[in-house]
């Protein structure tokens, strides 16, 4: 029970993590490039992705020893947005 408890929780992690990211990176994406104040909502965005990678981070080196999946993704995620921003 213990196990599949577990694996059950890593899996549903798996997936808030990459939807949660997928939806910030939408809603701030609209922020960032369309109104006055595109510096602080992409302040905004920075710390509510930040926050999430290190949710993921601590998540998995809990339970696996080791980031998983969705770290990875979110530190892309936000690397990407900020080569973005730059190049607006």
């Amino acid at each position: 029970l213990m196990v599949w408890l577990r694996r059950t929780t890593h899996y549903l992690s798996i997936v808030v993590v990459a939807v949660n990211s997928t939806l910030l990176t939408i809603n701030a994406g609209d922020y960032i490039f369309y109104t006055d104040w595109a510096w602080t909502s992409f302040v905004i965005f920075s710390i509510s992705q930040s926050t999430m990678l290190a949710v993921g981070a601590v998540y998995y080196l809990l339970f696996t020893g080791v980031p998983g999946t969705a770290t990875y993704y979110a530190t892309i995620m936000t690397i990407y947005t900020w080569v973005a921003k730059g190049a607006w």
